[in-house]
């Protein structure tokens, strides 16, 4: 299975995740991943808010309604990519902690 950053190094080339793509992030988040990948995810969200990244599910959502340019529209996804940052990370959080993976602070 491909690790998360590969996944986003894709998308991040391409400009473009597929649902496909999103559903084996959204796999590995639950699963196993590291902090590499935790990083790499957050920058890929971020990509995704400036428009650098245009998710294929969106894209779906986008041409199905008319208002999906309108202002409400914008304010409705910003709230659903915050509960989708929220989740990824009260998962991240609820996670056992693997201390070799962790930075020690003063060593």
């Amino acid at each position: 299975m491909a690790l998360i950053k590969d996944i986003v190094q894709e998308a991040l080339t391409s400009g473009y995740l597929s649902v496909v793509a999103e559903d084996k992030v959204r796999s590995q988040l639950q699963s196993n991943y590291d902090s590499e990948d935790l990083d790499a995810w957050i920058i890929l969200q971020r990509a995704i808010a400036a428009g650098d990244v245009k998710q294929e599910s969106r894209r779906k959502k986008a041409s199905l309604s008319p208002k999906a340019k309108d202002t409400s529209s914008s304010i409705k996804l910003a709230y659903q990519m915050a509960a989708e940052i929220a989740y990824a990370a009260a998962v991240a959080l609820s996670m056992t902690k693997n201390t070799k993976d962790q930075p020690s602070l003063g060593a």
